[in-house]
């Protein structure tokens, strides 16, 4: 089915990253990257406005291997 796309506005696209509008049958991921950030990191908008008293990342990670991109062509 055809897909109806409004306005679309692409401040930046980094270099491993995949941008599609419209129909798509299979998107993989070629590489993986574990993001540790605070509380309104990724906020994105015009005129925002975060607030925030006391914030803490917790970056303990128990498990040694994490899922990579196996299997993907």
């Amino acid at each position: 089915m055809p897909a109806i796309v409004g306005v679309v506005q692409v401040i930046s696209i980094g270099s491993s990253s995949v941008f599609n509008i419209g129909d798509v049958y299979k998107i993989m991921p070629v590489s993986t990257a574990k993001t540790f950030s605070g509380a309104g990191s990724f906020n994105t908008g015009n005129g925002l406005n975060v607030y925030n008293k006391r914030s803490s990342t917790n970056t303990f990670d128990r498990d040694a291997i994490d899922q990579g991109p196996y299997l993907n062509a």
